[in-house]
């Protein structure tokens, strides 16, 4: 049988005592880290969420005590009575290292067998074997110590919303299925054979309507599914800061979201983040970085050379430029006794691989720089390039030559992955607002234009004139905020005129009755008076991700799910029986591969 906590109670938390506590009488509870067995003397670790404490047992100590401490093993959970006392051997490695407990009272109150992986920071387990016994996993300081500064993290959230008067309201979990960019993950309705709910992607009609009742400042700590292929900084569910504001404009919301940045740097890490955040159209950032996130952590940004080389004598270049296209390039300052020519191969492997199709380059290791194209350039062309590229000895110029569409992404992804073998980027937090996204994005294989965000998103003022006339002209007043090259949130102002929104369903194909059935209950409600509003969500996981140093969001939720959108610990998903399909009017039809 185990002990039991009748008739004491614990005082204190294991990493709370110090110095001043000497001779003060405590009780402490946690598991073991570690028993020191010396004969004479037993030393044990004692770790709770707060840290660890050392419990020591000697020639003083109950000879019944002293025995049970001898049992002691790793993971035992045990609730100790003592004496605080001076430690003769101190330990500046942690917090309680001046200090120790002279126990009078051991209680086992829980047996453990050996854990499948050693509960320590660095555990080189595979992860696939922690996350099945995640709640063992959670018990290493580095997690334990995520989850505790996501928790923060979370207050100080409530508390700066609530302070800049915003009501915390939830919105509901089964929903319509309407088209959020993503696939839904649906709920059978019992009740309602043959229909379905849907999880939410997003609160996003639901804050709208918000507005429309008049709670003018809304936010939520909202949970969003997606049923998508997941990734380092992506999960099926995560959650979400959603906010959304009344009678304001781009402005006003970008306000709001700096200021929550700025305090909850202060509060939870102690650092002051500069505000206001630079900026960027996504006409700049695509044209600097290839990418509408971009990390502007370091340089390397895209230089385009189209002008220079349009009309010389490579014909990937001129017919690049010919087409519509354009050339460019990134320069990796000191990068050339890193990349041999073997390396340099793999980049432009690299480079196929996400779509170019090619790769040109100059690498200037020796006196004389080599390049790719060299033969097919006169006198003095390489030299022009080397200058309008900001090239030097020891560097590699990297270039694409294809549609912007090809060229910008690929080597916004080349200058992301030379900076990562270049070890160059600093350890700071550079956050940025992206603004002024398209509208519209064609879809070569719809043949089609679709909204780049939701069909809510408001066009620029002088961009309306170009809604029926030139699509690729309207540009939004949306805006995303981008940390270290993660975007952390998206939002915009939103449309709330209904014959401007009649327009935008039109621009997207929509019919009348298409877009009655899909998002009737949301234009009806603007004819009762809807005021401007506009708003944004910021990915919490992502956020507190980055706070922490962490290399993935499984390292900040408490229990995540593999790639494939599956859970060890408790093998989700499962099969269910055929009762409960049938009750759900529910028949499973087996696929072939």
């Amino acid at each position: 049988m185990a002990d039991t906590m009748q008739g004491i109670k614990r005082t204190c938390y294991c990493a709370d005592l110090r110095m001043e506590n000497v001779g003060d009488k405590v009780c402490v509870c946690g598991w073991v880290q570690k028993q020191r067995d010396k004969g004479a003397l037993i030393f044990i670790d004692l770790r709770d969420r707060t840290g660890v404490v050392q419990l020591v047992f000697d020639e003083n100590t109950d000879r019944t005590v002293f025995e049970k401490a001898g049992s002691c093993r790793s993971e035992f959970v045990l609730a100790a009575v003592g004496t605080v006392r001076e430690r003769a051997a101190k330990n500046p490695e942690i917090p309680t290292g001046d200090i120790e407990i002279e126990v009078d009272e051991l209680r086992i109150l829980s047996k453990a067998q050996t854990p499948p992986f050693e509960i320590i920071n660095g555990c080189k387990t595979a992860e696939e074997i922690r996350l099945k016994y995640r709640y063992l996993d959670l018990r290493r300081p580095e997690l334990k110590d995520n989850i505790l500064l996501r928790h923060k993290v979370m207050q100080v959230t409530r508390q700066y919303y609530s302070d800049q008067g915003f009501i915390e309201i939830d919105t509901p979990m089964m929903i319509k299925s309407t088209p959020e960019g993503a696939r839904d993950y649906i709920i059978p309705s019992r009740v309602h054979q043959g229909s379905f709910y849907a999880l939410p992607q997003s609160p996003q009609i639901y804050k709208q309507l918000l507005m429309v009742s008049g709670f003018d400042r809304y936010f939520q700590l909202a949970r969003c599914f997606r049923d998508e292929d997941l990734r380092a900084d992506r999960q099926p569910e995560f959650t979400q800061i959603d906010t959304e504001m009344s009678f304001v404009d781009v402005e006003d919301v970008l306000a709001i979201g700096e200021g929550y940045i700025k305090r909850l740097f202060s509060e939870v890490l102690g650092m002051d983040i500069p505000t206001p955040f630079p900026r960027l159209t996504y006409k700049e950032a695509m044209e600097r970085f290839g990418s509408d996130k971009p990390d502007t952590r370091f340089g390397m940004e895209i230089v385009d050379v189209s002008d220079m080389v349009k009309d010389w004598g490579f014909g990937v270049f001129s017919s690049a430029v010919a087409d519509g296209g354009s050339v460019r390039a990134i320069t990796a300052k000191n990068a050339a006794s890193v990349y041999t020519r073997k390396e340099i191969d793999k980049l432009v492997e690299t480079a196929r691989g996400i779509g170019a199709k090619g790769l040109a380059w100059i690498r200037w290791a020796d006196e004389a720089p080599s390049c790719s194209f060299g033969k097919f350039l006169e006198e003095g062309q390489l030299e022009q390039l080397l200058e309008k590229t900001g090239a030097e000895k020891g560097d590699i110029v990297l270039f694409v030559a294809d549609k912007n569409k090809v060229v910008l992404p690929v080597l916004g992804a080349l200058r992301l992955n030379v900076a990562k073998r270049l070890d160059i980027i600093p350890d700071q937090f550079n956050f940025l607002w992206v603004v002024e996204f398209p509208f519209f994005e064609w879809d070569d294989e719809c043949e089609t234009w679709a909204a780049m965000h939701h069909p809510f998103t408001s066009p620029l003022d002088e961009c309306i004139q170009y809604l029926d006339t030139d699509p690729g002209e309207v540009r939004a007043k949306a805006y995303d905020m981008v940390l270290n090259g993660i975007e952390l949130s998206s939002g915009s102002i939103r449309i709330t005129d209904p014959e401007l929104q009649s327009k935008m369903f039109a621009a997207l194909g929509l019919s009348d009755e298409e877009a009655e059935t899909k998002f009737g209950f949301l234009t009806n409600a603007f004819k009762y008076g809807a005021p401007p509003h506009g708003g944004m969500g910021i990915g919490l996981d992502r956020l507190v991700m980055l706070m922490c140093g962490a290399d993935s969001l499984r390292d900040v939720l408490a229990f995540p799910k593999l790639k494939d959108a599956s859970e060890a610990m408790t093998e989700a998903p499962a099969q269910v029986d055929e009762k409960q399909l049938a009750e759900l009017g529910i028949s499973i039809v087996k696929t072939e591969e």
